[in-house]
């Protein structure tokens, strides 16, 4: 085997301008497959991240009994609103879920003298805090006290404090949100966007005080959270069983986890990912295409030399390695430029554009190389057959 491959390194030094033309086709398939693929991969590691940054095992219920996966309203069943009641049940007897927090959601005009900006306002519990990983950076959050007497208490988003504030301090100032005063008690920290929404432009206030504010006599929603991922079928039961049992046996109402949202998101970018190497693999069929041509060319090139062989005594399988060899080193070779063309391309987008979700992870790696060995070997198969058959009678007679 070690004869048959320095054989074909000399066959390929001695043309190494067609060579290297020839290797150009899997160097340019294999960067293809490497990019594209991380680019994918990327994506979904980015979607996983950003949705562990907003809590861990979280479990969202809402109104109206759909089957409905991930979170966000359903689309129909709004029979049976949720309640504030509803938050203390869970509360009281819910054994494997860790916190509740009612969501009143709406918009409102933040106004601090004679600036304003519209945002989302949040009516919220004090457990919202922990079960999103949304944290003060100054001041307070709101407190169950706030909740229980209605108090008019705002928690400020970093952006909204820029804006509305400057450099100023806002603790303590007071501002109107939809036209009712609220008390400023805390900033919190910058979160930046997630999935296109920018955490840091949004107003906390307590859920009853925005009922008020709303004019409403329920809640958007309930957010919790399992104990542990283990414990997420059991926590979504035990929410079940509670709330139907408030509801006489009626499940008027649907329990969502992040389990779920992210099985979505898996196979959304799942399918990506394939898709984009199914791409990619175009290229790599070019290069294949090209090695193959390439390949028979040098069988009629070199149809003497193949005879003067055999008459030396190489036996048919002698050839057949030597041609196909020959093939799969161009391919190597070829997916080791690309692989590393490809590493080096991720590697500096990572250091100048850190914000870009590429990922080279090591089946990429593999699959990249992988693909280029067996690009070589589908391609040399024609050729070397073609090589090892010939007469070597007629072979020798080749002008």
């Amino acid at each position: 085997m070690l004869e048959h491959m320095i054989s074909a390194l000399l066959a390929l030094s001695a043309n190494k301008l067609r060579a290297a033309l020839t290797m150009l086709g899997v160097v340019i398939g294999v960067l293809a497959v490497t990019l594209l693929v991380s680019v994918g991969d990327g994506a979904r590691a980015y979607l996983n991240n950003t949705l562990s940054g907003i809590g861990s095992n979280l479990l969202s219920v809402v109104p109206g009994r759909t089957e409905t996966r991930g979170f966000g309203p359903p689309a129909q069943g709004l029979e049976r609103p949720l309640t504030m009641d509803d938050a203390h049940a869970l509360e009281r007897q819910g054994t494997t879920i860790r916190g509740v927090s009612p969501m009143v959601q709406g918009g409102g005009t933040v106004r601090f003298r004679n600036r304003q900006r519209d945002t989302m306002v949040l009516g919220v519990g004090p457990a919202f805090s922990d079960l999103r990983n949304m944290h003060v950076d100054s001041g307070e959050f709101v407190r169950e006290e706030d909740v229980g007497s209605r108090r008019r208490v705002v928690v400020l988003g970093r952006r909204v404090v820029r804006e509305l504030f400057g450099d100023e301090s806002p603790l303590g100032q007071s501002v109107r949100i939809a036209g009712g005063r609220f008390r400023v008690v805390g900033v919190m920290e910058p979160k930046g966007r997630s999935l296109g929404f920018d955490l840091d432009d949004l107003v906390f206030i307590p859920a009853t005080a925005a009922m008020d504010l709303f004019g409403l006599d329920h809640i958007s929603q309930l957010v919790t959270a399992a104990r542990s991922k283990e414990e997420t079928p059991a926590a979504i039961a035990e929410i079940e069983e509670v709330l139907a049992r408030r509801r006489n046996g009626e499940r008027s109402f649907t329990v969502q986890s992040q389990e779920d949202l992210l099985k979505t998101f898996g196979a959304i970018t799942g399918a990506m990912t394939m898709v984009l190497l199914a791409i990619a693999s175009i290229s790599l069929v070019v290069g294949g295409i090209g090695i193959m041509n390439i390949m028979l060319v040098s069988v009629r090139e070199r149809t003497r030399e193949i005879g003067v062989r055999r008459a030396v005594g190489a036996t048919q399988r002698d050839i057949l390695w030597q041609f196909l060899l020959e093939s799969v080193v161009i391919s190597t070779i070829g997916g080791a430029v690309g692989l590393g063309t490809g590493a080096t391309i991720i590697f500096l987008v990572h250091r100048y554009a850190p914000d870009v979700p590429v990922v080279l992870s090591p089946w990429i790696a593999a699959v990249a190389f992988g693909s280029a060995f067996a690009t070589g070997v589908v391609s040399g198969v024609v050729p070397a057959r073609r090589a090892a058959r010939l007469d070597p009678v007629e072979a020798l007679r080749y002008e």
